[in-house]
């Protein structure tokens, strides 16, 4: 559950973070993209610490 809120918030923070900087619409999906990996990466290994610790 932790991984698909990362997706979704790393996607939200990026395309908002372009919408600010003033880039067009290709600008703004390629942060939403990046901030969404790289929010899923660290989402992943937060979910499987967690599970491994449980």
């Amino acid at each position: 559950m932790i991984f698909y809120a990362a997706v979704v918030i790393g996607a939200l923070v990026g395309y908002l973070r372009a919408a600010r900087r003033g880039g067009n619409l290709f600008d703004r999906l390629q942060y939403a993209a990046a901030h969404a990996i790289f929010l899923a990466i660290i989402g992943l290994f937060l979910t499987i610490f967690i599970q491994r610790m449980s």
